[in-house]
């Protein structure tokens, strides 16, 4: 989990997007590591040639672009340090010879380095400021003294570095040594990092950056030289690697011990071959006996409002440039919601707050059922938990269900098969947490956020309208749709990635064949007309705003049809529909019992819709939680970045 931390001014802030250790429990071999720190830190990362030639060909408009091109160059140049090791300034006779977890670090000097150093200052000095000159001086000052003490070349460095005795066994080798060293020198304290604070978001994203570039060169770097080992006095110091964590330790063993890899068999792609026959949609009342009714819908959402500006706070050195407005024309999202809690908490929190709605004791219910796909817990569920924590010495079923965004839809249907069977209320929670589960993945940070929603499903009385009236649920498809969202991902450091062309795909698939279904069926009312044609209200999925409209408009869908709250919640999986929901009756667009279409599709290519009828009586006050009672996170997590070409479904 990489949780957010609460700053002392009271801003979020992401740590995995500027700490770039990783997690080496999910890589076996070298090429697996490899593979990684291409993507996170070289696909964007420009190397000082790069910048040397887009300075003298005056590529840089402004300064704020040539320091965004510093800071990842210099992440690039740490991508085996920062990631693996702890660097420790040491005296050469203090310096073990003989240990296979102490390392040295052999270095090629970096060609045409003052050239590179002097055009970059002089750039620097020649370029318009952006937006806040003390605050770009500030980072530059930081940024360039790693520079332009730079001594080696990065192109090739090897990823796992000799041991000293391997070290001594080159004389032709080249280390870092300083005659002296200050075992004060300054470092950034972790709350310094987080506790940033710059007017303009862009360059506080930057000061970070420089803050933790800085804090990778524990020692006075105008100081130092590249030495052979016959040339390393015993008083000088050298700067010896030690491996960040045991993790890091046996990774190194694993591959040290490994023969060459063996070259994997690909996999031939599995058709996906269409169903004999389609799956009818579940019409409610033809097909059940007992009649579902929905007597309480409750919400709870995030304590924590992450913005657009949020997101640009916390740029990561592997995302490419990109403003809060460019976040919310992308996505249709301004800011989304973020808990500190843990998800079975708010579970319980709607779960209480549904059945007070409803007033339905606890002993009433027969059933509790949970939607989420991001549960940090699995032993007891949060279905089977949430039970105990309401007093139930018993239900018929309790349980959590993984159909991510398809949750409502699924967990309706399970909740009207539930209720045949014990003809008593059910309590269905839809609950989802993802700020801790991101990374540093911008396309994800753009779009996810948590929340939670209950809603009590009840037998209907005699004569009482049935308030579920078809259900659809779908999954599978193309195996390339079925992995487009994964989570966790142990080739992303177990974060989640979604891969945009995949769920677009899915999306449309799914939104054209329920479409056809509506069109098929008719209304339960009016034999008359289709039951499309009786939707009086459109709550889709909360995925991206901007590509549901495109797609519904492909599919003869007008946007005045469609109810969206994603600008202020973002996507919360299974709980963006029940959320929506509610905010419908809240912004006024359920004011009356209202026939509602209700779609939703995601990972693991599920998909389903419920046409439902929403009472706006039965909605509950909502539960609103105290930022204030959850305080600082913990420090730092270890993990790694992930980089934004993991596309995000909506067209990227």
């Amino acid at each position: 989990m990489k949780p957010f931390v609460i700053n002392r001014h009271g801003r979020l802030v992401f740590p995995a997007n500027f700490f770039g250790e990783l997690d080496f429990t999910v890589l076996d071999t070298l090429e697996q590591f490899t593979a990684v720190i291409e993507r996170d830190f070289e696909a964007k990362a420009p190397t000082g040639t790069d910048i040397l030639h887009r300075v003298e060909s005056g590529s840089y408009p402004s300064r704020f672009e040539l320091l965004r091109d510093l800071g990842q160059n210099l992440f690039w140049v740490n991508r085996y340090s920062m990631t693996m090791f702890d660097k420790r300034p040491t005296r050469w006779r203090d310096v073990p010879r003989h240990r296979d977890d102490v390392f040295l670090p052999v270095l090629t000097p970096w060609e045409d380095r003052e050239r590179k150093v002097a055009a970059v200052e002089r750039a620097y000095q020649e370029l318009p400021t952006r937006w806040a000159a003390d605050a770009e001086d500030r980072v530059f000052a930081l940024l360039f003294d790693v520079f332009r003490h730079k001594l080696h070349h990065a192109t090739e460095l090897p990823a796992i570095k000799p041991t000293v005795a391997e070290f001594l066994a080159r004389p032709d080798a080249l280390t870092f040594v300083m005659p002296d060293h200050d075992p004060d020198h300054h470092l950034f304290p972790v709350d310094e990092i987080f506790d940033a604070d710059e007017e303009v978001p862009e360059l506080e994203a930057l000061m970070r950056w420089s803050m933790v570039l800085h804090n990778l060169y524990p020692w006075d770097g105008s100081r130092t030289t590249l030495r052979h080992p016959a040339d390393i006095g015993p008083d000088d110091f050298v700067v010896t690697f030690h491996p960040r964590d045991r993790e890091v330790a046996a990774f190194i063993d694993r591959v040290k011990q490994a023969g060459p890899a063996a070259a994997g068999t690909p996999r031939a792609p599995v058709e996906a071959v269409p169903p004999r026959t389609p799956f009818p949609p579940v019409r409610v009342r033809e097909a059940f006996r007992v009649g579902p009714s929905l007597e309480a819908l409750a919400i709870v959402r995030g304590e924590h409002v992450c913005d657009n500006v949020d997101v640009i706070r916390n740029a990561s050195f592997s995302w490419s440039p990109m403003s809060a407005d460019e976040i919310a024309r992308k996505t249709g999202i301004r800011r989304r919601r973020y808990t500190a809690r843990e998800p079975h908490h708010l579970a319980l929190d709607a779960a209480r707050a549904a059945l007070a709605k409803s007033g339905r004791a606890p002993d009433e219910i027969g059933a509790v059922l949970v939607s989420t796909c991001t549960s940090n817990r699995q032993i007891p569920s949060i279905a089977t938990w949430v039970s105990g924590e309401l007093g139930l010495a018993q239900t018929h079923t309790s349980m959590d269900m993984v159909a991510a965004c398809a949750g409502l839809p699924y967990g309706l249907a399970e909740a009207v098969r539930q209720i045949q069977e014990v003809e008593r209320p059910v309590l269905l929670v839809c609950v989802e947490k993802f700020s801790d589960k991101i990374g540093s993945a911008r396309t994800s940070r753009m779009i996810f956020g948590d929340g939670a929603a209950a809603m009590v499903v009840a037998p209907a009385g005699e004569g009482a309208p049935v308030d579920v009236e078809v259900l659809q649920t779908y999954a599978s498809g193309p195996v390339s749709e079925v992995n487009s969202i994964i989570w966790p991902n142990p080739e992303f450091d177990n974060d989640i990635t979604v891969y945009g062309p995949e769920v677009k795909s899915l999306v449309q698939r799914y939104l054209d064949q329920m479409l056809g279904e509506l069109s098929d069926q008719t209304d339960p009312d009016d034999a008359g007309r289709s039951l499309l044609e009786s939707i009086e209200l459109i709550v889709p999925h909360q995925a991206n705003k901007t590509m549901i409209l495109d797609l519904a408009a492909k599919a003869g869908l007008s946007e005045d049809q469609l109810y969206f709250d994603i600008e202020s919640m973002g996507n919360v999986s299974a709980a963006s529909i029940p959320i929506a929901l509610y905010d419908a009756v809240r912004d006024g667009a359920i004011d009356r019992p209202t026939r509602v279409f209700a779609p939703g599709f995601g990972a693991g290519a599920v998909g389903g819709y419920a046409v439902l009828r929403l009472d706006p009586a039965i909605v509950a006050d909502e539960v609103v939680l105290d930022p204030g009672e959850t305080g600082r996170a913990a420090p730092a997590p270890q993990t790694r970045t992930t980089t934004d070409d993991v596309r995000v479904a909506f067209g990227e």
